[in-house]
């Protein structure tokens, strides 16, 4: 039969970790039935604390203690009314499991997308203007992004979630980029008026970072330095000595003519091709922007392929468990 609340004992049994008000719905009645027993089916609306641990975020699993006691009665008093056997309190332990698949939709997926676009625009030709500028859509993109994304991440805990990291790394890739990019068109349009790269430069960048990315450094091109006034040294000692016949025929004056203006040609083409070159000091810093290019490059990969493969790795024990 179902009886008054009102007219019976009922233990005040509270939970240590409440933080807020019961707001579930009263129920005037208890169950009694023939041999004595009650039933309470009092609902109980419990917003507890408990202490997270997100780091691993959204993958993260929860355990959460609620405590039950009584303020005005000990353990004794109140086993001689519960057919239960209490203790002075009593512990239940719950564990909780995040539902992943909306944050990996939401956050992880459209994140890896943006810095795989990246990755793929290192394709695009170096000196273009057009690289530079899809890297800022993307940059403003991202940040777009995180900004409307915030109201998923966990804003409660005592470390910083892994998520979290993965974001600033991304967002620091894509900066990094933008700024190589800026560096490699500088170097590409005015390494000409550049001096010669330092000797430190040469050795960490062109020798052992060139070998690392697969660009070793090219052998010195062994240049002729033709000048004008070697030339007209040299032919104006040739005009000083006499005419030798070779054999029968004497070489005319009109083949020497055409000798000399071949030897100034040459020599005007030596000078154009090493004013247009820059000189081996440009090439050596034409080749410094396309070495940090190809670096930049193979740490994108290295990252997005270890970022896959930890968020798989977290992702599956989180469910294993």
């Amino acid at each position: 039969i179902s009886l008054p609340r009102k007219q019976f004992w009922v233990p005040d049994a509270v939970i240590n970790e409440f933080v807020d008000q019961n707001t579930a719905p009263f129920v005037p009645y208890v169950h009694l039935h023939h041999n004595g027993d009650m039933h309470d089916a009092l609902p109980v609306r419990v917003v507890s604390s408990c202490h997270l641990n997100i780091y691993t975020f959204p993958f993260d699993i929860q355990n959460c203690t609620l405590t039950f006691n009584s303020y005005t009665h000990t353990g004794e008093a109140l086993h001689r009314f519960v057919c239960l056997k209490v203790t002075s309190f009593i512990d239940f332990y719950c564990q909780i499991r995040r539902r992943a698949t909306l944050y990996v939709m939401n956050l992880i997926l459209p994140s890896c997308f943006l810095i795989t676009v990246d990755l793929f625009s290192f394709l695009l030709p170096p000196q273009s203007v057009d690289r530079s500028s899809f890297k800022m859509t993307l940059i403003l993109g991202y940040t777009v992004f995180l900004l409307i994304m915030n109201d998923l991440l966990p804003i409660t805990g005592n470390t910083i979630p892994l998520i979290n990291v993965f974001f600033s790394l991304c967002l620091a890739l894509m900066v990094a980029s933008l700024l190589e990019t800026i560096l490699i068109t500088n170097l590409l349009c005015g390494s000409a008026n550049f001096s010669p790269p330092p000797y430190w430069v040469q050795v960490l960048v062109l020798r052992v970072l060139g070998c690392l990315v697969g660009l070793p450094p090219k052998p010195r091109e062994q240049r002729e330095a033709v000048t004008l006034s070697p030339v007209v040294a040299e032919d104006s000692k040739a005009d000083e000595e006499p005419p030798q016949e070779k054999g029968s025929v004497v070489e005319d004056k009109a083949l020497k003519e055409l000798r000399r203006l071949g030897q100034h040609l040459e020599a005007i083409r030596l000078q154009v091709d090493s004013h247009v070159s820059g000189g081996h000091g440009s090439e050596e810093w034409i080749q410094v922007g396309f070495i940090i290019d190809r670096l930049l490059f193979g740490l994108y990969i290295l990252f997005i392929s270890l970022s896959f493969i930890a968020i798989i790795i977290i992702w599956v024990n989180s469910y294993s468990k």
